[in-house]
């Protein structure tokens, strides 16, 4: 079933109204919808080039825009979030995260978290609404997706444009542990400015 949906996806990026399709694919995928935009955004630069800012636009602020509905799934429709959560394993973390977010160390535990799943491949569906159901600030919510999203596709869209086909298979390959490695640094290494500033 996933192959077959990742396969129709694919196909979205040869479509004359591609964008249109990537706009919509970055706003679900953030919400419920389990295939990446990154599927559309490799193939869709690599056949127009010139487009790949136009290509990382769409799809980081759509991406945010998706991970604000997440945010409101989580904050009113709490028993289908719950299934969304349960669905990928991770509700006994929403529980623990709630007692955390009591202690000071807890926020700066869901900003690395929620940077880390904006910027990787982890299922970043589960930490937008997961968002909502904790009630976690929206707009330095909405800050973290516009970031983490965007930095994310803006590396696939630029390395796509630049490198092709050869990027895409990398990506394909090895794209997951790489992107996980690069966000853990940012992260390491945002929250060792922050100490040292204070």
């Amino acid at each position: 079933m996933f192959k077959e949906l990742l396969q129709k996806t694919l196909k979205l990026a040869a479509h004359k109204s591609s964008k249109f399709f990537l706009a919509l694919i970055s706003f679900i995928e953030s919400s419920f919808f389990p295939i990446p935009p990154d599927v559309l955004i490799v193939p869709m630069v690599i056949a127009k080039k010139n487009d790949y800012i136009k290509i990382f636009i769409i799809a980081t602020l759509f991406s945010a825009l998706g991970g604000l509905f997440g945010y409101f799934i989580g904050s009113v429709f709490l028993e289908f979030a719950m299934k969304v959560i349960e669905f990928y394993g991770y509700e006994e973390n929403v529980f623990n995260l709630q007692i955390r977010l009591s202690e000071k160390s807890g926020l700066f535990l869901w900003l690395g978290i929620l940077f880390i799943a904006g910027f990787t491949p982890v299922p970043f569906k589960v930490f937008t609404i997961t968002s909502g159901i904790i009630n976690f600030n929206i707009f330095i919510f909405f800050f973290i997706c516009i970031i983490s999203r965007g930095l994310r596709f803006f590396i696939i869209a630029f390395l796509s444009a630049k490198f092709g086909k050869v990027f895409g298979n990398f990506l394909e390959k090895k794209g997951a542990k790489w992107f996980t490695v690069i966000g853990i640094a940012i992260v390491i290494i945002a929250a060792i400015i922050y100490f040292v500033l204070n």
